[in-house]
């Protein structure tokens, strides 16, 4: 294994996802501009669009979540190319 390769600034940050307010502190490097007080701790917030709380796989529900797929931005941007 090589040497010196992995980051040091491992610290404590609050994932929250944004779909159903859940959260999970776990240690990371990712980069935050957003702090939350738990527990009365200050700690780094990182917002995320979907996690395991919310993900279709893991709940076994179907959930438009708003955003359309490539497919339909590909339809979208050459619809005014289709020949009549």
């Amino acid at each position: 294994m090589k040497k010196e390769i992995h980051p040091k600034n491992y610290r404590s940050v609050v994932f929250k996802d944004i779909n159903n307010e859940k959260i999970l502190i776990c240690r990371s490097t990712v980069k935050t501009k957003e702090f939350i007080q738990l527990n009365g701790c200050n700690y780094p917030l990182y917002k995320m669009e979907i996690s395991s709380y919310s993900h279709p796989f893991f709940t076994g529900e179907k959930k438009f979540l708003g955003k359309t797929g490539p497919a339909e931005k590909f339809k979208k941007k050459y619809e005014k190319y289709k020949k009549i």
